[in-house]
């Protein structure tokens, strides 16, 4: 139920993490080129001398610059950030990395198992490691007043995604090491499965009748 959880919240925290950068980008883009298009609409109007076309569009002009994206690239950075962790904890539990197996799959099953094996406690190793690293410098900024530019946020909890997608994702490898020692079998991940689509068996049709074929 626990390990259930966690991977339920997981998905939920990349999908909203993902959503959340997809939906900034696009208003910030949408504001971006509708301030040009509005801009335009006024000098055309301007030069056709169409007053009534004019105010309105310089009205709205005013009115779109009021409102202010410039924190958008920064916060959809830091998403991406966040999402990219997250993402590679979620891509060792589902066997979606890439890897390079030719060598591997030619050795016999012993062989193979050690191989396997010593690879995913390296990199729980590694990740431990940057995991570690991440949380010493995560301490250290903690205590100074260093804030992003733009959001004013304290850059220890934009950072504080290092330790935290580091533990996750070695955590993982463990988990893949312990399923594997004890069950020779690694995740997979189907390329050609879609999620929430299922494979139908299809059924042969009977021929019209009359209709050559």
């Amino acid at each position: 139920m626990l390990m259930r959880a966690l991977d339920r919240l997981e998905e939920i925290l990349i999908t909203l993490l993902m959503g959340a950068a997809t939906v900034i980008i696009f208003f910030a883009v949408l504001h971006r080129y509708g301030l040009s298009t509005v801009a335009d609409v006024a000098a055309w109007a301007r030069g056709q001398e169409m007053d009534w076309l004019f105010k309105s569009a310089r009205g709205a002009f005013s009115a779109m610059r009021e409102i202010s994206f410039t924190w958008a690239q920064e916060l959809c950075i830091y998403l991406f950030v966040w999402m990219a962790k997250f993402g590679a904890a979620y891509g060792v539990r589902t066997g979606i990395h890439v890897g390079v197996d030719v060598l591997i799959n030619r050795l016999d099953t012993p062989g193979r198992r050690k191989v396997v094996l010593f690879g995913l406690l390296s990199g729980a190793l590694f990740t431990a490691i940057v995991g570690t690293l991440g949380a010493a410098f995560v301490w250290q900024i903690g205590h100074t007043e260093q804030t992003s530019a733009d959001l004013e946020l304290p850059m220890w909890l934009v950072y504080l995604a290092v330790p935290l997608g580091s533990y996750l994702m070695c955590f993982r490898f463990l988990q893949v090491a312990w399923r594997f020692a004890h069950s020779g079998e690694l995740p997979h991940h189907d390329e050609s499965r879609v999620a929430g689509i299922e494979e139908h068996a299809m059924v042969p049709v009977a021929p019209i009748q009359g209709v050559a074929r």
